[in-house]
């Protein structure tokens, strides 16, 4: 759209017959600096869209790191099964690694460390649907429509709060240490990212799950979004759940004495 200029005769007298400022005379450079910058801007492209070229080498970064991330894992697990092996090993001759042994096992269901399986609940989170006509509900920003790292986490929380025996998040056993984090539409636990729609699944009472749920703040804040804009927020009963056990990492990078 043209810039609309005022007639001479409404200007203000105070801006009349005042000499051209330094600011006057930037003004064409800027325009010419910024003329410079779209031609660039479009003999790079040549007519392609720029930022859709960076998505994708994001992709594919974000793809070739999962595949370095599995193939690691599947490494960790042979040497986790040659470490049991020697334990064993040493725990039939030596009486002190045998009552360590004994004392790791009595708390590896706490720590995740074990499958669990029961009845329980599978619950899914999922953006809004596009409309076709690329357009907003109303008073809607993009933001609005999007899973963010608030809405899973309340919705792990509230789990948590139910007494639940073991949870994963999109099939990784969740510990006592696991975070839940977001970066844009993408969520990044445990190494690896995922995309929408996310799964949060549970073997814990589902009523009681139904009742944490119903009863926590952030997730009652989630529900109006659900509610206003069409996100998905759907609750699952499931009589038979099997829960693999953790199998990364269990050593912290950082910790403080409270």
């Amino acid at each position: 759209m043209a810039r609309s200029l005022l007639p001479s005769a409404v200007v203000p007298a105070r801006f009349r017959g005042r000499r051209p400022s330094g600011w006057t005379a930037l003004v064409p450079v800027v325009a010419l600096a910024a003329g410079l910058l779209f031609a660039t801007s479009g003999r790079t492209a040549q007519g392609t869209d720029l930022r859709a070229g960076e998505v994708t080498q994001l992709s594919e970064l974000i793809e070739q790191r999962n595949t370095v991330i599995a193939r690691q894992s599947d490494q960790l697990a042979d040497l986790q099964r040659e470490v049991d092996r020697l334990t064993e090993g040493a725990a039939s001759r030596d009486g002190a690694v045998a009552a360590a042994r004994s004392a790791g096992e009595a708390g590896a269901l706490a720590a995740a460390l074990v499958p669990v399986s029961g009845p329980g609940v599978e619950i899914t989170l999922d953006d809004a649907p596009a409309r076709p006509d690329g357009t907003l509900p109303g008073g809607a920003r993009a933001d609005d429509l999007v899973i963010h790292q608030s809405d899973v986490q309340a919705v792990v929380n509230a789990v948590w709060a139910a007494g639940a025996e073991g949870v994963t998040v999109m099939d990784q056993r969740l510990i006592a240490t696991s975070a839940v984090r977001c970066v844009g539409n993408t969520l990044l636990l445990q190494g690896r990212t995922y995309s929408p729609p996310f799964v949060v699944v549970a073997v814990a009472d589902a009523s009681t799950v139904r009742a944490q749920l119903a009863a926590s703040p952030q997730v009652a804040v989630f529900q109006q979004a659900v509610e206003a804009y069409g996100l998905t927020f759907e609750v699952r009963e499931r009589p038979a759940l099997a829960l693999p056990a953790y199998d990364g990492p269990l050593d912290l990078q950082y910790a403080t004495a409270g």
